[in-house]
């Protein structure tokens, strides 16, 4: 039974495992019949090159025919026909899988390795998407491009976004693009080495090499959705990446009070270059105990290397003063998961 259900595995995921150019081909001939290789190119983001590949691995799965026309013609086959036979397949492999299922003991943290480059970009996609305040980000130009709407949006509903552009040399210059349409800061970084990645409200995380990103061939991708180990992501970006890059530009216009963070080092940094009384409220955890914690109070000290290794706050509140660090401090009393500063008062939660 075994051997049979790693067979049916096997075949089903064969003629699932489609990439991004297969998919886009696969739809643009469904949703027309038929088309040439040069019509595909036309309709999709396909580079002319790649299409003939394309088409013919969509063939090896019986999802498309080719009729060695001239020019080719890549007719579409009814997904009836396509995927028939892989119905009672597939229907008894999931009872099997179910049968074997045991239910994880606990779904607190999820922290996924994933491959392909198609899911890697849906996760990047739905990372920057679905920030409600924060966003850290390393991007190559063309990751860029393609996520600039989604950037735009969020900048509109105003949502703080550290963009860093990766390699230096390929970057658009600032006088031939509107980084501050996409971003609070802009930077950019030297070296292909840079990893792509995307933190968002400190939480959700996304970390992959740029080769990652070109091509399917053993690449892989670590995704952080809800998991304490997603600090990891956020620190990196902080320390390692963004104190070695150029500036491109930053918006020095004041946002409206009060503000969220993820990050202490965001919050740390408007307060030391901004004038006047701050108040915060801040939620995290004991670093002795580990339990929960909520401070409010006023804003009397702040603590800041250049080198972003050192950020803290010191808030006056009510039985005293309270030093508060970021995610796994230990030099302070309070590791905090969000921050809320206000200009009169501690905001409200």
């Amino acid at each position: 039974m075994a051997d049979d259900l790693r067979a049916t595995l096997e075949h089903v995921g064969e003629r699932f495992n489609l990439g991004e150019y297969e998919i886009d081909a696969y739809l643009a001939v469904l949703e027309h019949g038929q088309l040439t290789a040069s019509e595909i190119a036309d309709r999709t983001d396909i580079p002319q090159p790649r299409v003939y590949d394309t088409v013919r691995s969509l063939a090896d799965r019986s999802l498309v025919e080719l009729r060695e026309t001239r020019p080719m013609q890549i007719v579409a086959v009814d997904p009836e026909n396509s995927f028939g036979d892989l119905q009672s397949s597939f229907t008894s492999m999931v009872d099997e899988l179910a049968a074997r299922y045991t239910a994880p003991a606990r779904d607190t943290e999820a922290v996924s390795l994933v491959k392909s480059r198609s899911t890697i970009l849906r996760y990047l996609e739905e990372t920057i998407e679905n920030a409600e305040f924060e966003l850290a980000l390393s991007l190559t130009p063309e990751l860029l491009e393609r996520f600039t709407p989604l950037l735009k949006t969020q900048i509109r509903n105003g949502s703080s976004i550290d963009l860093l552009v990766t390699p230096a040399n390929r970057a658009p210059a600032p006088d031939q693009f509107e980084y501050l349409s996409v971003a609070t800061t802009a930077r950019a970084r030297r070296g292909i080495t840079t990893p792509v990645l995307a933190v968002a409200d400190g939480e959700h995380s996304v970390y992959a090499t740029q080769d990652a990103l070109r091509d399917d061939r053993d690449r892989y991708g670590v995704i952080f959705s809800r998991s304490a180990l997603g600090f990891l992501v956020s620190g990196f970006f902080g320390t390692v990446l963004w104190t070695t890059a150029e500036t491109l530009a930053t918006n020095t216009e004041e946002r409206p009070f009060p503000r969220r963070y993820a990050s202490i080092r965001r919050a740390v940094k408007d307060v030391r270059e901004l004038d006047g009384e701050f108040y915060a409220t801040v939620e995290g955890r004991s670093i002795e105990t580990g339990k929960p914690a909520r401070i409010q109070g006023k804003v009397v000290g702040v603590e800041f290397q250049d080198s972003e290794e050192v950020a803290s706050l010191t808030i006056e509140t009510a039985s005293g003063r309270v030093a508060v660090g970021g995610l796994v401090a230990a030099l302070e009393e309070i590791e905090a998961q969000e921050i809320h500063i206000g200009r009169e008062s501690p905001p409200e939660v």
